[in-house]
């Protein structure tokens, strides 16, 4: 995949690069009970972990040549979340896998906003928005209760592939599939 840094856009937002002047908007949706509610162990974050989750998220588009993207909602240029593409270590047993995964802030659900950036990440991910970025397929995991998140993943065009524990902290969740040339193939 490339490494360079690309901004995508969709009809409503702008998925780009992260700065400094996100790490609020991104903390306070870390500490959102109602946000975090099926993310890991379900607690919540602080400000110190959200910054040092960014770190970690802009060292992975060098690593990999893809990685999360800030969504900015273009009409009034705040941040609505982040969208796109990791590496999802904290489940073994699905490695080696790319997933593809979103986290809105709470006044941004219900919009569309995650199908809408998650089909542009797809489009990057196969090799329709960037050329170079070619995977041969994407999973994604929530937890077994997040109906919201497995509506988007059925939009996708993702299918069941299991449901399993993560080992860290025992949550359920299910993991749904889907391969490059499944993607080509859908209307």
């Amino acid at each position: 995949m490339t490494t360079s840094h690309p901004e995508l856009h969709t009809e409503r937002l702008l998925l780009r690069q992260w700065s400094e002047a996100d790490l609020d908007a991104l903390a306070e949706m870390d500490a959102d009970p109602d946000v975090m509610r099926y993310i890991g162990d379900g607690s919540t974050g602080t400000r110190e972990r959200t910054a040092a989750a960014l770190g970690r998220v802009r060292a992975a588009w060098d690593e990999h040549g893809y990685g999360l993207f800030a969504a900015e909602e273009i009409a009034t240029g705040e941040l609505v979340g982040w969208v796109g593409l990791a590496v999802p270590a904290f489940l073994p047993e699905v490695m080696p896998a790319v997933e593809i995964g979103w986290r809105l802030r709470r006044r941004s659900w219900g919009r569309g906003y995650a199908t809408e950036a998650a089909r542009e990440v797809l489009a990057f991910a196969f090799g329709e928005a960037e050329p170079d970025a070619r995977l041969e397929g994407v999973v994604s995991i929530c937890h077994v209760d997040n109906h919201a998140s497995l509506r988007v993943m059925t939009k996708l065009g993702m299918t069941y592939d299991r449901t399993t524990r993560v080992p860290a902290h025992g949550q359920p969740v299910r993991v749904m599939a889907l391969t490059r040339e499944e993607y080509h193939s859908s209307p």
